[in-house]
């Protein structure tokens, strides 16, 4: 039973004609005293703090069962009803098979039975907890579709948020054994076929259009599960085409889409293409992987600004921007890249750059977005000078990136080993960690210190003839590696990127001593190189900057928005920066005495209170401060001219910033849905002066001016629509009838006056329409601000 579960949990169908690199299932491995432990007893803490009532509170009422306790607020019940329950299943299933607490199987058991019930009850296989879904999906069912990127029929990405069920329940199976959850699963994924089975192709292909989570991944699972077929044909008609033929063609079509919408769905090509044998999926996925991993990440590893694919060649936005890389989307390449790395032939040359690519975002993004504290989980984090992230709380936060987090603390042990049949074991990661490989009889500890210490030993304890093959990191430079065998040195052949193979007739005691020389080098950030991240190994340093009797709040509320990090920015030109008239900039970096991975650099940082004490630390250790993790580098000379350009370049935003008391950025997720977007024939798309929103009757938001300032909206408008009339309409009255014009800049501002009576009179919400005039469209609206 437990080998057939690794076998499906881990994707082991090979590609072609060739064995794949298995993964060893999480009950296989336990980790050791180091930060992933840490991590992992954090998160089991934040896990077990959650209440299991609160959370079967959506799916109970959706299923017409009592509720005795009410669901979580935040986005909980505000139409994402019920996406945290799946998150929690999928948690629960990996903390067990990570760790075997008895508590989190017990809570894991009672939490499927209670979900068990609410699908009895419906009686249609369905189960979920999306507002009034039986109307809901009827209306799916009959053809009705009214779809936008982050809604279908009103509804605030249904599949998305039924996406986590199903996945909670395919983990509740594959990792903890629990026969009901998986028949559950098979009814569910037998409702979904019933439910899409009169849909054409093309009405298919439309709804897709809404963020619809992995659908197609976990239909794909259930086929392997299975056995069944019907779910591999549901998945493939679950893949979005307009995404899929792009990637497959080796084109780079990304800028401008929503980031965490589009990685599931490629990892779903990617399972599809790997159970069927075919191509396409995995040439998207393989294209995708390189251009994100290559073209679109910061040095953290992550991705997006605003959660969105920025053009590949201009990466200002992710330095202006306090919504920089989601925590979400890294956990999403994650699960893509540890698909990828298994689904080659052998772990040899070259193959290594997906354990890079793991390991880089696995320290640098996952771990540093759990508080060390109380598990606190990050959804921003921003890559501008000298802001901050903000951390959810366990009752209050119950965003995405909650969600993913508290699976991602989960599986700390998932891709440290692999193994390739019984004919060699795989070491990807240095991680303090106990490996029992059962079927060979073979047990392995890893004993190390790392990143504090740049070594690692693996001691064999068993007997058997295999391969033993040791990831050569790239980060490490050729011929620096070093590898002794039982006290003797063996002789290195390979070269960064690849692996180490140490192939023999192993003994009980045999010790692989791993020598690991880290370097310190500075990174560009892509496109600019004039800006740069620090890096030790594979480790991304960073100082903590707090400003001088500033007192900032790190933990977020309960608020819609809160987990954007929206306290005052500090000027780009006050941030400290790199400063000297030599290129060798590395040897100015020296580590403290007795303080692993802490270094300073006195006589390269100037500019700032005290810059010359400023301690470079890893990015994953520092939490609750404002930070520097980019640093523009300069010459005495250009010091000054430079300072001069960045203060003229920020002047007008901030002032404009300051002015602001609430913005919304059409078009974008998570700012749309914050603002309680509404519509009819209402449209969004991407143009050359950015994303824009617009109707053919009317769209709007409702904004927020608690304390009644609001005077202006400021509406972004683009010269392509000149001709285009509509009515601004604030509350239900009509305060501006707009006919747009050519402008000069293909993006300008208008200004709409608000009467004083109406704001004051508004209880702090203004509910803004626009709304067409006759055989018009109202917008393109490609920004808002409401303006003291």
């Amino acid at each position: 039973m437990k080998r057939l579960l690794a076998i499906f949990a881990l994707a082991l169908c090979a590609h072609g004609a060739h064995a794949a690199t298995q993964a060893f299932a999480l009950d296989r491995v336990r980790l050791q005293d180091g930060p992933f432990l840490d991590a992992q007893s954090t998160d089991l803490r934040y896990l077990m703090a959650l209440d299991p009532e609160r959370l079967l509170a959506p799916f109970r009422r959706e299923a017409g069962l009592p509720v005795p306790t009410p669901s979580y607020g935040n986005w909980e019940s505000h139409g994402l009803d019920g996406h945290m329950g799946g998150h929690y299943v999928s948690a629960l299933a990996l903390m067990w098979a990570s760790t075997g607490d008895a508590e989190v199987k017990k809570r894991l058991d009672y939490f499927i039975a209670e979900l068990k019930r609410c699908q009895e009850k419906l009686g249609n296989g369905y189960i979920g907890g999306v507002p009034d879904g039986a109307k809901a999906w009827g209306q799916v069912a009959a053809g009705e579709l009214k779809v936008e990127s982050f809604g279908l029929n009103g509804r605030w990405v249904p599949w998305y948020n039924l996406h986590k069920t199903f996945a909670g329940l395919r983990d509740a199976w594959v990792h903890a054994g629990n026969a009901d959850a998986k028949a559950m699963l098979v009814r569910l994924s037998d409702w979904a076929l019933r439910l899409t089975t009169p849909l054409s192709d093309a009405q298919m292909q439309d709804m897709l259009r809404a963020e619809h989570g992995g659908m197609n991944e976990v239909l794909a699972d259930v086929a392997e599960m299975t056995g069944d077929l019907r779910y591999l044909a549901l998945a493939r008609r679950f893949s979005h085409r307009a995404i899929l033929q792009p990637l497959a063609a080796g084109q780079d079509k990304l800028t401008g889409l929503h980031a965490n919408t589009q990685i599931p769905k490629v990892i779903g090509f990617a399972r599809i293409a790997q159970q069927a044998g075919e191509d396409e999926g995995w040439r998207a996925a393989e294209f995708f992987w390189r251009t994100v991993v290559e073209k679109r990440s910061v040095a953290i590893g992550g991705n997006s600004v605003k959660e969105h694919f920025h053009p590949a060649d201009d990466f200002k936005p992710m330095l202006d921007a306090v919504e920089g890389p989601e925590t979400c989307n890294s956990y999403n390449m994650l699960k893509l890249t540890a698909l990828l790395a298994q689904a080659r032939p052998k772990q040899g040359a070259g193959t290594g750059k997906y354990a890079d690519y793991y390991e880089r975002t696995l320290y640098n993004h996952i771990l540093a977005s759990q508080h060390p504290g109380d598990g606190g989980l990050v959804y921003f984090t921003p890559m501008r000078p000298q802001h901050y992230r903000v951390y959810s709380k366990v009752d209050d936060s119950m965003w995405c990136c909650v969600g993913s987090g508290i699976e991602s603390h989960a599986r700390h042990g998932e891709f440290i080993y692999a193994h390739e049949g019984d004919d060699a074991l795989v070491v990807n990661l240095f991680v303090a960690s106990k490996l029992d490989w059962r079927e060979r009889g073979i047990k392995l500890t890893q004993s190390t210190r790392f990143p504090d210490e740049s070594r690692t030993r693996l001691t064999v304890d068993g007997a058997g003839s295999f391969a033993l093959k040791v990831r050569y990191p790239g980060w490490v430079a050729p011929g620096a590696l070093r590898v002794k065998l039982n006290g003797n040195p063996v002789k290195v052949t390979a070269k960064p990127g690849d692996y180490v193979e140490l192939r023999r007739d192993w003994k009980a005691g045999d010790r692989v001593d791993i020598e690991l020389p880290m370097r310190t080098t500075l990174e560009p950030m892509p496109g600019l190189k004039n800006y740069v991240a620090v890096l030790h190994g594979p480790i991304v340093l960073a100082a903590k900057t707090p400003q001088p009797g500033e007192t900032l709040n790190f933990m977020a509320d309960s608020a819609r928005g809160d987990q954007v990090p929206a306290g005052a920015v500090c000027p780009q030109d006050s941030a400290p920066v790199f400063v000297s008239d030599k290129a060798d900039f590395i040897r100015r970096f020296k580590p403290v005495p007795g303080q692993p991975l802490t270094f300073t650099a006195p006589d390269l940082i100037q500019g700032g209170k005290d810059a010359d004490k400023l301690q470079l630390i890893p990015f994953f250790r520092l939490h609750d401060s404002r930070y520097m993790v980019y640093w523009a580098r300069s010459t005495p000379a250009q010091q000054s001219l430079m300072r001069a350009e960045l203060a003229k370049a920020e002047e007008e935003r901030l002032a404009l910033d300051a002015q602001t008391i609430d913005q919304v950025a059409p078009g974008e997720q998570q700012p749309e849905s914050d603002h309680s977007f509404q519509g009819e024939g209402a449209e969004t798309g991407i143009a050359p002066a950015g994303r824009w929103r617009h109707a053919k009757q009317w769209f709007g938001y409702t904004l927020n001016d608690p304390q009644a300032q609001g005077r202006l909206l400021r509406l972004m408008l683009a010269s392509g629509d000149a001709g285009r009339r509509f009515d601004v309409v604030v509350n239900g009255r009509v305060v501006a009838e707009l006919a747009l014009a050519s402008e000069a800049q293909p993006l300008y501002a208008r200004e709409v006056p608000l009467p004083p009576d109406l704001v004051a009179a508004a209880g702090g919400k203004l509910e803004v329409r626009f709304v067409a005039k006759p055989g018009s469209l109202a917008g393109g609206l490609y920004g808002l601000r409401l303006l003291r």
